[in-house]
């Protein structure tokens, strides 16, 4: 009887740790994410370090926000950010003929807290409420641009392709242009308002929300780049634009889409930049569910803002379904004969492989440029050493002005842009 039930005992204890390691092995090895406490301290010291996606704002009006919010509730999250955007909106439309100075900043201020209301994507009513405000407040801040910004309206299947377009001042004679395309979770008006420090190089920009994000008129599927050919068409019918040197740069997903084009469209495309670009460990499984579930890198919710740039997928399974098809090993693109590139990357990015962009470097058929930070997460970045501004105006600006024929800005005003 004893042995009986040191037996069934066994089998309990076996049972239970069999359970165990099912519940580590067997699920996804599932992360799980930030509780809105540590969303609100992690975002917070993102805000005071200046560290994705909380570059710009004060950690004064994040804190303020943060004290309506209480659970991770969309809507509730999006009401708290625009109570204190619109103060800072309303202050805006009230200074903008006393003191246009004022209101122009009130616009940025208020533009980055209706942004990150919508963040990281807009999937609720009050999200989309803050969406729209974010447009509105940018168009505000954008009156202020000189040269000026250009609203531009694409005919596309049905639909239109909004961009931003702006030209080089005291230009004379059609000039070089870089074609912008924004990550999962940043906009067009995020990179119109970086690519703005192109301008004084003789270089315009058009930059557009991505397939499946902003206002983009397709969600992105394995030939949603047809659309962004189309972005090169309109720059092509452009006088102002030279035909012959038009560059592509893409950030995170945005880099997803220049790798390809920088293959689909290598005859009309003098140059593409790329900013952590996956291309095929990343479309694992493995990786989806070992990585991208709940990653920390992610500040919430990457795995939930990827599925939404599709059409039908609501889980895990179908979005590894989609995955295999959206891979550009599968899709057999690596490896043909590219337009010259540059690859910028961190050996530490959780969300994009390194082993993406070694594999990337290795393909093709023309030597490709590369900035690799060793001590980099995502997009290269490094906090307070390699921040985004810094790559941006240092690594990525100058590079692209080289290979449009364009020469370097004097050392002043490369300083004065860091």
């Amino acid at each position: 009887m004893t042995k009986i039930r040191t037996s069934a005992l066994r089998l309990f204890i076996a049972a239970i740790l069999l359970g165990s390691w099912f519940n580590v092995t067997g699920k996804a090895q599932e992360k799980a994410e930030r509780t809105i406490e540590e969303i609100k301290i992690e975002a917070v010291k993102r805000a005071q370090n200046g560290m994705y996606p909380m570059i710009g704002l004060d950690p004064a009006d994040v804190e303020e926000a943060f004290r309506s919010v209480k659970t991770r509730d969309k809507d509730e999250w999006a009401a708290a950010f625009m109570g204190v955007a619109d103060r800072y909106m309303a202050e805006g439309k009230s200074l903008e003929k006393s003191d246009p100075a004022k209101a122009n900043a009130d616009y940025i201020r208020a533009w980055r807290i209706y942004s990150f209301g919508r963040w990281p994507i807009p999937s609720s009513p009050k999200k989309q409420e803050s969406y729209a405000k974010a447009l509105e407040a940018f168009k505000a801040h954008a009156k202020f641009f000189d040269p000026p910004l250009e609203v531009v309206h694409i005919p596309y299947e049905g639909a239109e392709i909004t961009g931003y377009l702006r030209l080089p001042k005291n230009t004379t004679g059609p000039v070089p242009m870089v074609i912008a395309v924004n990550g999962l979770d940043s906009r067009k008006e995020d990179l119109t308002e970086s690519f703005g420090a192109i301008l004084p190089y003789g270089i315009g920009f058009l930059a557009v929300d991505g397939p499946g994000t902003g206002q983009c008129p397709v969600k992105a599927s394995p030939t949603s780049d047809h659309m962004l050919s189309k972005v090169i068409d309109y720059l092509q019918s452009r006088p102002e634009v030279d035909k012959s040197r038009i560059a592509f740069h893409g950030v995170s997903w945005g880099a997803y889409w220049g790798t390809k084009m920088a293959v689909v469209e290598r005859d009309r495309l003098k140059a593409v930049s790329v900013q952590s670009p996956p291309t095929d460990l990343f479309f694992t499984k493995k990786f989806l569910t070992e990585s991208l579930l709940g990653n920390r890198e992610y500040l919430f919710d990457q795995v939930p803002a990827l599925m939404a740039i599709f059409d039908n997928v609501h889980n895990v399974g179908e979005m590894a379904d989609m995955f295999a098809k959206m891979s550009l090993v599968n899709q057999k693109i690596l490896g043909q004969p590219t337009a010259p590139m540059l690859i910028i990357a961190g050996v530490k990015d959780t969300q994009v492989p390194i082993a993406d962009i070694y594999e990337l470097m290795n393909a093709g058929d023309v030597p490709k440029t590369a900035w690799i930070n060793p001590s980099g997460g995502h997009l290269g970045r490094q906090v307070k050493v390699w921040p985004d501004p810094v790559i941006f105006k240092r690594v990525l600006l100058p590079w692209i002005a080289n290979q449009l024929d364009v020469p370097p800005l004097p050392p002043g005003e490369k300083k004065s842009g860091d």
